[in-house]
């Protein structure tokens, strides 16, 4: 079975490779990529949660990188994907900076004294983060209903945060929010990256970049951190290196090229709450009582975002 996905996986990198000179993929095709991307990087904050019940921090996230590096190499060299032109590679260097070491490592850590559904509300301002970051990047602005509509949304999230926080902030905030500021810029390159060669090969070769420092840190960490070999922890372990690191940025790119930075970054306000829901199923987290409304102010922010001319 998995060498059939693997297979089957290889074959769409392979149509897409001879597919990048065209126009693009359609609205509908960006957004469902898109949305699939947030749906796996919902799974993340419960299974790195996971991860460091066999991992230390450091360790958890050097060897994500490493495992989730060596395979994108993989593909790009089965695939024989040619080195990148040189005024890629300082896009490239932020796109690693932001989503392969920095935003891993500042949520991992957060989550040592904070819960996964902490983590997912606050995280919730990416969306706005990245909008911001992708109007001075690209120097595009969304119209005055897209902005009011993603500011809305941010507010509903803060507003949940500060009621689930009993209004005092946790020690583990200051990673969140710097993670959201290094996440934003990252995914605001790829996204710019993505429309001039395959998703894939940016999170790839982003990867690869950063594979140096993810071996060298990871062999250090090893050495100080202790190692149990749970089943849950190795499951979180795989997950964020294959899904969270990999996979889901390869369709999240992908979808960002087909819709925009901005609109595309709007989906992601519908991530906490499926981030609230595995915390409650995989890691028996309390949901709180305001989190059917805040679910259905986002998912109507969402909606206007998507319809608002861009």
């Amino acid at each position: 079975m998995f060498a059939s996905s693997t297979t089957l996986l290889l074959s769409f990198m392979t149509a897409q490779n001879s597919a990048i000179a065209s126009p693009g993929i359609a609205v509908g095709g960006g957004t469902a990529l898109a949305g699939l991307g947030v749906l796996l990087f919902s799974l993340t904050f419960p299974a790195t949660v996971w991860g460091l019940d066999g991992f230390g921090p450091w360790s958890l996230v050097l060897l994500r990188g490493v495992l989730a590096a060596l395979l994108a190499g993989g593909f790009l060299l089965a695939l024989r994907v040619p080195v990148p032109e040189r005024r890629h590679w300082g896009g490239l260097a932020v796109v690693g900076a932001g989503v392969v070491i920095g935003f891993p490592l500042l949520t991992t850590l957060a989550l040592q004294t904070s819960t996964s559904s902490h983590a997912a509300v606050v995280v919730g301002l990416l969306p706005l983060t990245t909008s911001v970051i992708a109007v001075l990047r690209t120097r595009r602005r969304p119209s005055r209903a897209f902005w009011a509509a993603a500011v809305a949304g941010a507010a509903a999230v803060i507003a949940f945060t500060v009621q689930q926080s009993g209004g005092a902030l946790h020690t583990g905030d200051v990673y969140l929010f710097a993670a959201l500021l290094v996440c934003a810029a990252g995914y605001t390159e790829g996204g710019r990256l993505a429309s001039l060669m395959p998703g894939w090969q940016v999170i790839g070769w982003a990867l690869v970049l950063c594979l140096p420092l993810s071996a060298v840190g990871a062999a250090a960490a090893l050495a100080v951190e202790p190692v149990a070999l749970t089943a849950q922890g190795v499951a979180g372990l795989l997950w964020v290196a294959a899904v969270s690191q990999f996979l889901g940025l390869y369709v999240w790119y992908r979808g960002m090229a087909g819709i925009g930075i901005a609109r595309a970054s709007q989906l992601q306000l519908a991530q906490p709450l499926l981030t609230l829901v595995w915390s409650v199923a995989l890691l028996g987290e309390e949901l709180s009582a305001a989190a059917p409304l805040t679910a259905g102010a986002v998912l109507v922010c969402i909606v206007v975002t998507q319809r608002a001319r861009a």
